[in-house]
């Protein structure tokens, strides 16, 4: 594993939810004695962010934040499909070593369905930045195996992040001639994604996987709960990652 995948993740880490706000708490105790007033506003601030990005009315609204509209795709706008890893399991103990992760087989779930409606060459992308198998290898067995899709004809498995997706999945496409292509990702991706891909001059059209269809909020939208935390999380992680990229930039 590279330092800076390391120290990325470690800065994010702290940046996010719950950490940064278990922290500020922390520093609102430390100054209850100096700064009382100050104390308890920053300890109220940190429980009530905590509840909120716990509540899946607020988890929802920052997923929306980031999506695009969901499109019908005919086959007829891009001539490859390109689909992204999102983790991997390490040493899974049932299948005796690292397996695929639930964002990554939900992306080739959706992935398989749309090659085989479109009838389109596939292109899966992911590294391994822990060691191990990649997850390029990974997905592309279990495309075979598991979802019925014979042929894989690019396999991109040096990638640690969305930007090296986007970078050696480009020269493998352009390699052979493609320019057009249909991106597989979570839809809450798609907005730091598309951006790394056009960048290098492919068309992209969004592929996006995770669409829901809008209900009225009821009380337990309201009521904090895990899932909506990891939510929030992962909303907050892509709108960071979307601010770190316009730095780098």
């Amino acid at each position: 594993m590279s330092f800076s995948y390391l120290l990325t993740n470690f800065i994010a880490g702290l940046l996010l939810p719950p950490v940064s706000l278990v922290l500020l708490g922390g520093l609102g105790l430390a100054l209850l004695r100096r700064r009382r007033r100050l104390g308890l506003s920053l300890i109220a601030g940190s429980l009530m962010s905590i509840w909120l990005l716990s509540t899946p009315l607020v988890a929802g609204l920052l997923l929306d934040s980031l999506k695009p509209p969901p499109r019908a795709l005919t086959g007829s706008e891009a001539d490859a499909i390109v689909i992204l890893g999102g983790g991997r399991v390490r040493d899974s103990i049932e299948y005796g070593g690292d397996s695929l992760g639930r964002f990554t087989l939900e992306r080739l779930r959706y992935g398989a369905w749309l090659a085989r409606k479109l009838d389109k060459p596939v292109l899966v992308s992911g590294g391994a930045p822990g060691g191990g198998v990649t997850e390029g290898a990974m997905m592309r067995d279990s495309l075979k195996q598991e979802f019925g899709i014979k042929t894989v004809r690019w396999v991109e498995s040096a990638s640690d992040n969305t930007r090296e997706n986007a970078r050696r999945s480009a020269q493998l496409l352009r390699a052979d001639g493609i320019e057009r292509i249909y991106l597989v990702t979570h839809a809450w991706h798609l907005a730091r994604a598309m951006p790394e891909f056009t960048a290098l001059g492919l068309q992209v059209i969004p592929a996006g996987t995770g669409y829901s269809l809008a209900s009225p909020p009821n009380a337990l939208d309201f009521l904090p709960n895990g899932k909506a935390l990891q939510e929030s999380w992962l909303g907050l992680h892509e709108w960071l990652g979307l601010l770190w990229y316009r730095i780098r930039n």
